[in-house]
């Protein structure tokens, strides 16, 4: 107790002392770990409704939002971790600013996004009862290898769960984990409705085992089904597929839309409502449940807008074939202005060869302003070999956007960038603009 106690005042001095010279978001609790290696099991010791774990290559940031804000339209008290620090140490930093004394998180829930690989350290140390899987693709191939080894450590994860896991229907990669459940844990789905089964191989990759006797499952009654009616507005359907009370077993969410665009949007919403329904039982409220996902904004990066002398810009994070992909599908066909930054650093992924397989055809007619980052030549190098014409590389990032925003000053503006980008991108904006910050979004 007092080794915790003694953690949460390191933790706390080490958050501000971070704040106040900008520093990044793991540094307190890699202090607070430092002094008390239990800290994790002791924080999160009283919480009784549940620890979530929310992981997969795609998707995590926005998918734990969404989940959050349902949980919260439904009374819920819920610590989360919604600076994008997905690894350990980041989520004890998005605690310490609510811990008192004593080390014991006050909540009815937690619901943590984690790295895929780090979810399992967290299990070490806090056994999840529930875990939500979101997919599996190529990505930080200097981490992970391919994407069986993802996958495998996504199954990991699942075995460790006390209480419910839930799994994209979909993604076969994830799907045949079940197998890999512990008895006695219920297993969920999410997925798409048959209508839209053709859009699924823009979205995910394609599995080419052959010889295999994996039976894909078939959603039951209370697994979601995402179902557009066109491009902004769906339902999420469960049980008999149609109206009904809210109750187990029966029931539709929506029609409703989103602020963030887009199908991986949709399918995000889908995961985060089927594990809200499976958490809650019979006090989920389908109303109140659309209600929450029709007012959650894109988290910063992901689609977020932010007006810059009048005019929207907008971030889009890319960080591996299919999330580019889908950004490009979703955001790259209107005509804006637009801006490519890409980082080489440790949580981009040191390799990029991976830009490589994305179609950048999209972009060809008005072409890109410029490529920045660590790889903006890089980045410049690859638009070529698909014939979009780009007008200068800056690597640097402050100097690019100046530039960008100079020269496109009465027109809409986007700019996809990888993580570190982004988030380098995203503190220039907030302080220039008057932004929320990271941590202050977050809270």
């Amino acid at each position: 107790m007092l080794r915790t106690t003694a953690a949460v005042v390191a933790g706390k001095a080490a958050r501000a002392a971070s704040r106040l010279r900008g520093g990044g978001s793991a540094l307190p609790g890699l202090v607070a770990e430092r002094v008390d290696p239990g800290f994790l099991a002791h924080a999160l010791a009283d919480v009784p409704g549940g620890i979530v774990v929310v992981t997969g290559t795609n998707g995590k940031t926005t998918t734990t939002k969404m989940l959050v804000a349902v949980l919260r339209a439904h009374g819920r008290t819920v610590f989360t971790n919604p600076t994008g620090s997905n690894f350990t140490r980041g989520v004890i930093s998005s605690m310490l600013g609510e811990l008192p004394l004593r080390g014991r998180l006050t909540a009815d829930l937690a619901v943590l996004e984690l790295d895929e690989a780090h979810a399992l350290k967290f299990a070490a140390a806090v056994r999840p009862t529930h875990a939500l899987l979101l997919n599996v693709a190529r990505d930080q191939l200097d981490r992970f290898a391919e994407i069986d080894h993802t996958a495998k450590l996504l199954a990991s994860l699942a075995e460790q769960a006390t209480t419910g896991v839930v799994l994209n229907l979909d993604d076969s990669f994830v799907a045949r984990i079940r197998d890999k459940v512990g008895e006695g844990v219920v297993v969920r789905y999410f997925g798409v409705d048959a209508s839209i089964a053709d859009r699924l191989p823009e979205l995910q990759e394609q599995d080419v085992r052959f010889e295999d006797d994996f039976v894909p499952p078939v959603a039951g009654p209370e697994d979601g089904l995402l179902k557009p009616s066109d491009e902004r507005t769906f339902e999420v359907l469960f049980g008999d597929r149609g109206g009904g009370d809210g109750g187990t077993g029966s029931g539709t969410v929506g029609p409703l839309e989103l602020q963030q665009r887009g199908l991986a949007a949709m399918i995000n919403a889908t995961a985060a409502t089927a594990t809200a329904r499976l958490l809650l039982g019979d006090a989920f409220d389908p109303a109140a449940a659309a209600t929450a996902l029709r007012a959650v904004t894109p988290p910063f990066g992901r689609g977020e807008v932010v007006m810059v002398d009048g005019q929207p810009l907008e971030l889009v994070l890319v960080k591996n074939p299919a999330g580019f992909t889908v950004a490009l599908g979703t955001y790259g066909s209107t005509p804006v202005a637009t801006m490519i930054a890409i980082n080489d650093n440790y949580a981009d992924g040191r390799d990029v060869s991976w830009l490589y397989d994305v179609s950048f055809d999209s972009l060809r007619e008005r072409g890109v302003t410029t490529t920045s980052g660590v790889r903006g030549y890089d980045m410049a190098l690859r638009l070529q070999y698909d014939d979009v014409p780009v007008a200068g590389v800056q690597p640097d990032l402050d100097q690019a956007l100046d530039a960008f925003l100079a020269e496109h000053p009465d027109e809409p503006k986007r700019i996809f960038c990888t993580y570190t980008a982004m988030m380098a991108l995203r503190r220039t904006l907030a302080a220039r603009y008057d932004l929320p910050d990271i941590g202050e979004e977050a809270s």
